[in-house]
């Protein structure tokens, strides 16, 4: 008789503790609902502003190669081009008259004759509607939305230029600003 209570009792007590209540089942599916709701929003959050850094990125770069692009040019009295560009002592004495800060005429960024000087660059553009291209014309199509634009200031008596690239893309704009000085006026 002992041997029969004791089983029936135990088995009383599995049938307390097998399976999972409906509070506790509906407080489980709201804990893991909340969760997962707070990890869809930081994942959310991530991916909206990932895109960002990217066009950035490719805003300075265009930014520093055209900025690069224009230092490397020559910065003489005259225009390489120009007969006295070798002998000359101030922009006076180039056989075309003062260089300044506008391109010879005909001269391009990518056509022949091709910008020389500096000062070529002087309130350069390249927007959506011409594209964006290399120094050989070649369009960068993953660059459609972008504009670029130099734009140059005298500085110095005319020994230093200040060369600000800005390039844009939607909302954002990237300047950087260099500086090309006059160190061998005839040298080309």
């Amino acid at each position: 008789m002992c041997t029969s209570l004791r089983i029936s009792h135990l088995r009383r007590s599995d049938s307390r503790q097998a399976g999972v209540t409906l509070v506790e089942l509906i407080l489980f599916i709201l804990i893991v609902s909340v969760a997962v709701i707070g990890v869809t929003r930081i994942m959310n959050l991530t991916s909206v502003a990932s895109t960002d850094p990217l066009r950035e990125k490719q805003a300075l770069a265009l930014a520093e190669s055209l900025l690069e692009e224009v230092q490397l040019q020559a910065f003489t009295y005259c225009d390489p081009d120009d007969a006295n560009a070798m002998t000359a002592n101030s922009p006076a004495e180039c056989a075309s008259g003062a260089q300044g800060l506008t391109p010879t005429a005909g001269e391009t960024r990518y056509g022949s004759p091709r910008f020389v000087n500096v000062g070529d660059y002087h309130n350069f553009e390249m927007n959506p509607a011409d594209a964006i291209k290399d120094i050989q014309g070649q369009v960068i199509v993953e660059l459609k939305a972008y504009t670029a634009k130099i734009f140059e200031t005298e500085e110095l008596g005319g020994d230093r230029i200040r060369i600000d690239v800005t390039v844009s893309v939607g909302d954002l704009s990237v300047s950087l600003t260099g500086y090309r000085y006059r160190y061998a006026p005839r040298a080309i």
